[in-house]
């Protein structure tokens, strides 16, 4: 059966099919076909969206081209075959995708339509083009609701329709609509006036937060009509299974003989075949005895599938022999590729164009295999084969990365990791990687020189590091970047690595996403052997680190003369280590009472140190997280000082001792904060909760102050902040007890609900706008108020949890507020279900 376009009327307006996509997310489908060209059902995805059009009454199409142009141009010609007229644009340089359509010149004289070459769907073109009408619209979007929409710009409209923000790839803090940009465009000429051909610049980032600006009428057409954007392999293989599921209204030139069973000409099926629907056959396509096409299978032209195999769940280009006795599942096969007897592919895994897998091979699942391999006899494939490995998509969590070795984190990334990171920050940069005393820090440490150096980069290694030593050693060397490598106390397996800018800061999502597309193409520039450094490893960079902490000390004698006796513990050897070093340079008494090497819990740890503090009659107590980052202090009365408490205090520290005027804290922070900067005249600056953000802010308010950044220390240099904290109790004669008992009361809460991940943005839409309340913040999460004070749920990144964090004028009603808001959730959450 054949099932085509049913929907009635033509339009006599010109098109715009944006086909310059390179496609990098698909690879290694796209290593030798633009993404516009790649097949579904035995025809370019382009093919169906020319259909489209025409099938609207739309004939004069120009089609913008950038990669590998003489591919799309000589498979549809003028588009006479297809019935329409195509003049085609050739970018010689990236233009983006508005100075892609601005390059066509005069060729858009009058409405027209946008479309992407490289998405699949059956949108009613003359609906959308008539709302466009009917609004007086300069520029309507068209948009489709999307469950997870954090792979997408998300568009927001008030109810008629007008677009009143923009949010690109938004965070699950940001989910305030499902509805997406399709990247399909209504438009008037005249928005592109906006740029001169030749600019580059993109229609969502750049044309249309303008003509929002300028207050530009502009709205977006919500479709119920089939849309995919075939943006990775997951996407690719759900479109085929949305077709035969007759999700989309396309043209299969094929006949349905049984419900569900699509069968081309010239298909031949030998004895004891078993079809099971949905499945598709191409033309001239030869299936052998005994084998089993299970559903949701896509068998293209000219293919030969041999005796006793089974294929489920998968899509095979033309001209793709299998051999007898093997097993497809959940797989890609492209063109001309040899499957010899007794093969097996796996879940999610790509077989390059004209790629040859020998007898009895095993391709493991999330394999990817570029184009022209031989894969020799009975050989078990783990990893990506290209000229190197590969690694998968969005590797970065909150924080950096984290993963047990040989588990999450393979060797094979590490390199990639080291070769991606220096490939971004530009050719013959130089990186310093430090790393903690553990075996599979070194390993991982090791691995990331490795891919710095295989593209010509520099890589400096500071061993037994921390991660303030790190940060600076980024500083003092004058580095393009940094990394860190450290193991955790609490769980051995886990490794950690973060990624550092130039000034030693953690890299922003943007940075994250670069690396993580580099990765995806995995086509570094590899230098050649004569141009390889060699590695710089620092010895007693400790020393160095210390010396400079102790240089920024301005009353270095006072501290000396007052003798502090403090009490140390840290979770790791090193940061005790330094730390030690660091304070008996400020002539402090130290008693080291654990670093690290018992299995102590946290409760134990701090009921043991405050009882030693009140029996020695100590000054301080310190304990000093694993990375050297963070502090929990213990006062002379054995009061534990940490998380938020700590922060208080160094924000007391900050504005006191050092006159700081401008703090830093998220906005999930409790309002506290402002109350302690209203006192003392200083300014809070409020930001989401992702660590860059916060240190970024942090060095931009710092930026003209010839002086250390007061609060980035004593929030991220665990080391150096004890300079600091000792410094003020010296010169200010107090003891930090005061400091604490001076921090306003406050009734703060958080707590984790636990969800599906798909319950994220729709539980945060419906909170947000489900009861149209009043008193309502959207900047991260969404943070209600009322009378008793405020309530923040917040999506996690990296968990398929809730995190409600809240804050009231009495504990009671942080509790009341905490309560109110995990109900409201669990209700929602709960409605989902039923």
């Amino acid at each position: 059966m054949t099932f085509i376009f049913l929907l009635k009327g033509v339009i006599k307006i010109k098109a715009v099919i944006m086909a310059g996509g390179k496609g990098t997310r698909l690879r290694p489908l796209t290593c030798g076909i633009p993404k516009p060209m790649v097949p579904i059902f035995d025809k370019p995805v382009m093919e169906y969206t020319i259909k489209l059009l025409k099938h609207r009454g739309i004939k004069k199409i120009g089609v913008t081209l950038a990669y590998l142009p003489q591919v799309i141009m000589d498979y549809f010609r003028d588009g006479s075959d297809y019935g329409v007229n195509i003049t085609y644009f050739i970018e010689s340089t990236p233009l983006g995708t508005g100075g892609s359509v601005r390059n066509t010149g005069g060729f858009l004289d009058s409405t027209f339509i946008v479309i992407s070459g490289d998405a699949l769907t059956d949108i009613n073109l003359i609906n959308a083009y008539e709302f466009h009408k009917k609004m007086k619209s300069k520029a309507t979007l068209v948009l489709k609701k999307e469950p997870v929409p954090i792979e997408y710009g998300v568009v927001i409209t008030d109810d008629e329709n007008r677009i009143i923000r923009f949010l690109e790839k938004p965070s699950w803090g940001e989910v305030f609509s499902d509805t997406v940009n399709t990247g399909i465009y209504i438009l008037e000429p005249e928005v592109m006036e906006y740029y001169k051909p030749g600019d580059n610049f993109d229609f969502s980032k750049d044309l249309f937060p303008k003509l929002l600006e300028d207050d530009v009428p502009m709205y977006g057409y919500i479709t119920e009509d089939y849309w995919c954007d075939i943006g990775n392999l997951a996407s690719y293989r759900q479109v085929h299974f949305d077709i035969l599921d007759k999700k989309v209204n396309i043209e299969i030139e094929a006949e349905e003989n049984h419900e569900g069973i699509w069968l081309s000409k010239g298909v031949q099926i030998k004895n004891n075949v078993t079809l099971i629907p949905p499945v598709y056959i191409g033309k001239d396509t030869v299936i052998e005895d005994n084998v089993v096409i299970d559903s949701y299978s896509v068998i293209s032209q000219n293919s030969r599938i041999g005796s006793n195999s089974k294929i489920k769940r998968s899509v095979l280009w033309k001209k793709v022999h299998v051999g007898q006795n093997c097993g497809i599942s959940g797989g890609v096969i492209c063109s001309k590729s040899l499957l010899k007897n007794d093969v097996r592919v796996y879940e999610n895994s790509v077989v390059g164009e004209d790629t040859w897998l020998l007898e009895g091979c095993i391709i493991k699942p999330d394999v990817r295999i570029w184009p022209g391999k031989k894969i020799y006899e009975n050989t078990i494939v783990n990893n990506n084969i290209i000229w190197g490995t590969k690694v998968t998509k969005n590797i970065f969590g909150f924080r950096g990365i984290a993963g047990v070795l040989n588990l999450d984190i393979s060797l094979e990334l590490c390199t990639g990791l080291g070769s991606a990171f220096s490939t971004s920050l530009g050719k013959n940069s130089t990186l310093v990687i430090g790393s903690d005393s553990r075996a599979q820090s070194f390993i991982v440490q090791s691995s990331l020189a490795t891919g710095i150096l295989s593209v010509g980069g520099q890589a400096i290694l500071l061993d037994n590091s921390i991660m303030p030593m790190t940060r600076y050693g980024v500083v003092y060397h004058r580095a393009n970047g940094g990394i860190h490598v450290y193991t955790s106390h609490e769980n051995p397996c886990k490794t950690y690595i973060e990624f550092f800018d130039e000034k030693g800061i953690n890299i922003s999502r943007s940075q994250e996403r670069k690396i993580e597309n580099l990765m995806n193409q995995d086509d570094y520039d590899r230098c050649k052997a004569e141009d390889i450094k060699g590695i710089i490893r620092m010895e007693n960079f400790h020393e160095v680190f210390v010396r400079q902490g102790l240089e920024q000390i301005a009353y270095l004698d006072e501290i000396r003369r007052k003798n502090f006796k403090i009490v140390l513990a840290s979770y790791s050897d090193g940061s005790a280590s330094i730390a030690y070093k660091f304070l008996e340079s400020l002539g402090c008494g130290i008693s080291l009472v654990w670093s690290g090497f018992d299995n102590l819990t946290d409760s134990t740890l701090y009921k043991h140190m405050s009882n030693y503090i009140i029996r020695r009659k100590a000054d301080l107590g310190v304990i000093i997280k694993g990375n050297g980052e963070n502090l929990i202090l213990i006062d002379e009365r054995g009061r534990v000082v940490k998380d938020e408490e700590y922060l208080l205090l160094a924000e007391l520290i900050a504005i006191k001792g050092y006159d700081e005027k401008n703090l830093v804290f998220p906005y999930a922070f409790p309002r506290v904060a402002e109350e302690i900067a209203k006192i003392n005249g200083a300014k809070i600056f409020r930001v989401s909760s992702s660590p860059a953000e916060i240190m970024k802010k942090m060095v931009e308010l710092g930026s003209d102050i010839k002086r250390p950044l007061i609060q980035f220390i004593l929030n991220h240099n665990g080391i150096w902040a004890l300079g600091y904290i000792l410094e003020f109790m010296a010169i200010n004669n107090t003891k930090i007890s005061k400091l604490i008992d001076s921090i306003p009361e406050y009734y703060y809460m958080k707590k984790e609900i636990n969800c599906d991940w798909k319950d994220k943005g729709r539980i945060i839409r419906e909170i947000a706008f489900g009861e149209r309340m009043k008193d309502i913040e959207l900047i991260e999460g969404v943070k209600i108020k009322d009378s008793r004070g405020w309530a923040l749920v917040l999506p996690d990144n990296e968990k398929p949890v809730f995190n409600i964090y809240a804050e009231g004028y009495s504990q009671e009603m942080a509790q009341e507020l905490s309560a109110d808001l995990s109900e409201k959730i669990a209700v929602l959450l709960k409605n989902q279900r039923q």
